[in-house]
């Protein structure tokens, strides 16, 4: 049961009937009265005319939506805290709903499990604030168009993360496995941002050589070294009034760490050969695939700037932790290489996505989707089936199914060939393929130097 310290009124508002009769049974505690209604209209008069701590609301709604209703009630009482609920809230609902103010949005289906503890939590906090005053700002809408796929509670609470810290200035350090779509979250985090009327600029740290690294940067004045025929604007100042996303930062040279340290100090920094000092207004997120914290213990990356950077960490989950995810991303992905390509429609059969879920996906989202891809391009009907599909589709982390794919490799290996040399040269090969040819993405992904990879891939016959 729920349990309150003083007198408390819980709104109910949904057009379902039945969920009402439920909702109600279901949250009934002492000291707690609930109310209840199925539209917008008579919510608002509600909460006009009784103190209100807690609503509970549907997005769809007459004679406005979820959305409208939310705002509408904050701005008449802004101590209530509003739970949004709706069958599949999109990325987009739950980052503007976050960001006007939601408590909470959460996916009808999972109501018996989670709105009992989503709802007491809220009471105990208007418990802990009962004689504040700390109204929240409403945000205004816009027309985000990041593209941002999945269900699953984990990656929407990546969403409302987003909704909350997109609205500040403050640095953000996105931390997942290649492939989980960090540049997507860091999109995310700009076009919600009031610096989204301003460019975005993007800079892969682990894909420019150190010695052209701090001019693409900073910037150079012409002549500061060899090729510079011309003063070229560095990224900071490109970026200037908007945001520089610094991913794979993990693999930025010691030496550059302390100059970007500078910037994010006081927002200073000068072009390579120039003495004139220059500012800049720039929103920083930074990402990587790599700890962080066991860099900084190795020395290879700088304490000091680590938690400049870390000021908000937000942590994309791996694809094999969300598994219900991966049916909707495969639908996603079938009808936009469909579409691109101008094929005819393509289904996936319930055996191939339980084929999908058997899989560990190492290389996430990014691998998903160009399995999908493949399967697309070697279908032979309109429906995709498990034999389809290009995975080996044992159970993941079978140890049977582990010992058969290191028999296949044996049996693989050329006659004559002293087979772990054989298996170096093919790991090296087919780890770069998934790295779409990025020979630094590769070298990480294998802990090797880029002199030791390359030394292999030279002996690829």
């Amino acid at each position: 049961m729920l349990e309150t310290t003083t007198e408390d009124t819980l709104l109910l508002v949904d057009p379902d009937l039945d969920f009402l009769e439920w909702a109600t049974k279901h949250l009934s505690a002492k000291n707690l009265r609930v109310l209840r209604c199925d539209n917008a209209a008579n919510a608002i008069k509600i909460v006009a005319k009784t103190p209100v701590s807690v609503v509970v609301s549907a997005m769809e709604l007459v004679p406005f939506d979820g959305m409208e209703l939310l705002g509408r009630i904050l701005q008449q009482s802004p101590q209530t805290l509003v739970v949004l609920t709706a069958g599949f809230p999109t990325t987009g609902q739950i980052i503007e709903a976050t960001q006007r103010g939601a408590h909470d949005v959460l996916r009808k289906e999972s109501l018996p499990f989670e709105l009992r503890p989503v709802v007491e939590s809220a009471l105990q906090m208007q418990d802990d604030r009962r004689s504040a005053d700390q109204p929240d700002a409403e945000i205004p809408k816009h027309d985000g168009r990041v593209k941002m796929i999945g269900i699953s509670r984990a990656l929407q609470e990546v969403f409302k993360l987003v909704g909350r810290v997109a609205r500040s200035d403050a640095p953000i350090l996105i931390a997942g496995e290649s492939g989980t779509g960090k540049e997507l979250v860091a999109k995310a985090v700009h076009e919600y941002s009031p610096r989204r009327q301003k460019e975005m600029i993007t800079i892969n740290c682990g894909a420019i050589p150190e010695n052209l690294l701090e001019s693409e940067l900073f910037g150079h004045e012409k002549g500061s070294f060899t090729g510079a025929i011309a003063r070229r604007a560095g990224r900071f100042e490109q970026a200037d009034g908007g945001t520089l996303f610094l991913d794979e930062i993990g693999d930025m040279p010691l030496s550059i760490q302390v100059k970007l340290l500078r910037v994010l100090q006081d927002g200073s920094f000068s072009r390579v050969g120039a003495n004139e000092t220059l500012m800049t207004d720039v929103r920083i997120v930074a990402a990587t695939h790599k700890n962080l914290s066991a860099e900084v213990a190795a020395g290879r990356f700088r304490e000091d700037l680590y938690y400049r950077l870390n000021v908000v960490e937000i942590k994309i989950p791996a694809l094999r932790d969300r598994l219900e995810d991966i049916p909707i991303l495969a639908e996603y992905f079938l009808q936009r290489i469909t579409r691109k390509n101008g094929m005819a429609r393509i289904r996936i059969s319930a055996e191939a996505v339980t084929t999908l879920q058997s899989h560990n996906w190492p290389g996430n989202v990014r691998e998903l989707e160009n399995t999908i891809a493949r399967a697309c391009a070697l279908a032979t009907s309109q429906i995709l089936l498990p034999a389809d599909i290009p995975l080996a589709s044992a159970p993941r982390n079978s140890p049977a199914s582990f010992t058969a794919a290191i028999d296949q490799l044996i049996n693989a290996a050329p006659m004559g060939a002293v087979i772990l040399d054989w298996l170096n040269v093919e790991v090296a090969s087919r780890m770069l393929e998934r790295a779409d040819g990025d020979l630094k993405e590769a070298s990480n992904s294998l802990n090797l130097t880029l002199a030791e990879l390359r030394k292999l891939l030279a002996q690829k016959s």
